[in-house]
């Protein structure tokens, strides 16, 4: 568990929390988090049946004294916010163009307490799947059940900071393997891994994958997905 308590867990533990404790009367981790989720809401934008878009990076400015307090918990707390925020998408199911980043920025003219949020939709090659919109075109890897759309031709997957997943596993790799996009169809490419990349039990050095194809890469278990859960078609 980390220094604040996962959002969905419930605000009022975050509230009594060592952040909260920190903060004091200042501003308060609970309300950058529900300030996150209101923009998120007000920037929605519908681009086509079942699919709004939502900004996936935020700048939240910061009074000196605010901003000094913030450097104390910076990247722990900016993760919490980026969950809060991804969280909200789900139940809302918005979805997101790129990785879901929040950073701090110091602005001498706000007063303590007083905090400012900008936001933007920034282009990456994976982003959070916060609902099922997989496609031949944008499949979706549940990596220990955290969902990944891909959107991006090449896809990196990882140990290391420079992935574009990154996979906490000491079996992985810092750059394990990549799966290439093209024209509805996808191909896993082992890196030179130490330990191997197995597709369906099967170790490989370069495979296609399918519908319901799984990737193992250390100990972690990665599964694809073509087609959404939805059965429209199907009706």
């Amino acid at each position: 568990m980390g220094v604040l308590d996962r959002f969905e867990r419930g605000i009022e533990r975050a509230v009594n929390g060592a952040f909260a404790r920190a903060f004091k009367a200042e501003v308060q981790p609970v309300e950058l988090a529900s300030a996150l989720r209101r923009e998120t809401d007000t920037e929605a934008a519908v681009v086509a049946r079942d699919r709004t878009l939502v900004p996936n990076a935020f700048v939240i400015q910061l009074g000196p004294s605010d901003h000094d307090r913030v450097l104390q918990w910076d990247d722990t707390l900016a993760e919490e916010l980026a969950d809060s925020v991804t969280d909200h998408a789900r139940q809302q199911r918005y979805a997101f163009v790129g990785p879901v980043s929040v950073r701090f920025e110091r602005e001498e003219s706000l007063d303590t307490g007083v905090f400012r949020v900008r936001s933007a939709r920034v282009k990456g090659t994976v982003a959070p799947a916060t609902s099922a919109t997989a496609t031949p075109n944008h499949p979706v890897l549940d990596v220990d059940g955290r969902r990944y759309q891909l959107s991006g031709r090449v896809t990196v997957l990882g140990r290391g900071s420079e992935a574009d997943i990154v996979v906490d596993d000491p079996g992985v790799s810092r750059r394990h393997a990549e799966i290439r996009l093209d024209d509805g169809s996808a191909v896993v490419r082992d890196l030179g891994s130490t330990n191997g990349t197995f597709v369906d039990g099967e170790r490989a050095s370069t495979a296609r994958l399918s519908d319901g194809s799984s990737i193992t890469i250390g100990r972690t278990r990665i599964t694809v997905t073509f087609r959404s859960d939805r059965r429209d078609d199907d009706a």
